[in-house]
């Protein structure tokens, strides 16, 4: 099953993908503290962000109850590195990539936790912002950071490259599971 993962994860659009154990997963509760700071400007606007998304430790902890995970990238093209318009549709590109695997690998892996990029982005505006519940509990995903990952240094155990090159960026996102039937 698990190459199936791969070999899916990139004909869909992934650049790379592996599947690594969770155990390769590196967390930590100071990420938190960078949300908190909110460079992003999603902190109290969007209900997959903190403060809405909950604590981070029962968040990491939550992490720890899969044995595996598809750890996959994007890679995208920029003009330059002040391609922040560039860095947005890259963005786009792959939280929607994201929201097309969990449709099409969920029924192989059953119970199983999948993290994206920066916020939940299913929806062009968030719910939270007019104070209204989420449209989507169901399918809405967190951010790995959200969840405490450090996805730099969980990338550094992995075949996978956390800078690909000048003028490009690269987004990642995790897929948890235990094998379906365990």
């Amino acid at each position: 099953m698990n190459e199936q993962l791969i070999e899916r994860a990139l004909e869909m659009g992934a650049a790379k993908a592996e599947i690594i154990s969770v155990d390769q997963i590196i967390t930590s509760a100071e990420f938190r503290e960078a949300c908190r700071k909110n460079l992003c400007g999603a902190w109290g606007r969007c209900w997959m962000c903190p403060p809405d998304v909950g604590d981070i430790e029962p968040l990491m902890a939550e992490i720890r109850k899969y044995k595996q995970a598809l750890w996959y990238q994007t890679i995208g093209e920029l003009e330059d590195s002040f391609d922040i318009e560039g860095m947005g549709e890259a963005k786009k590109k792959h939280i929607k990539l994201s929201y097309q695997l969990e449709e099409e690998l969920k029924p192989m892996v059953g119970a199983h936790l999948h993290l994206t990029c920066g916020g939940c982005g299913l929806c062009e505006r968030c719910a939270r912002i007019d104070n209204q519940p989420c449209r989507f509990p169901e399918k809405a995903m967190a951010s790995l950071e959200a969840y405490g990952v450090d996805v730099y240094q969980t990338t550094k155990s992995t075949t996978l490259k956390y800078i690909n090159g000048q003028n490009t960026v690269t987004y990642f996102s995790a897929l948890l599971f235990d094998q379906k039937g365990e």
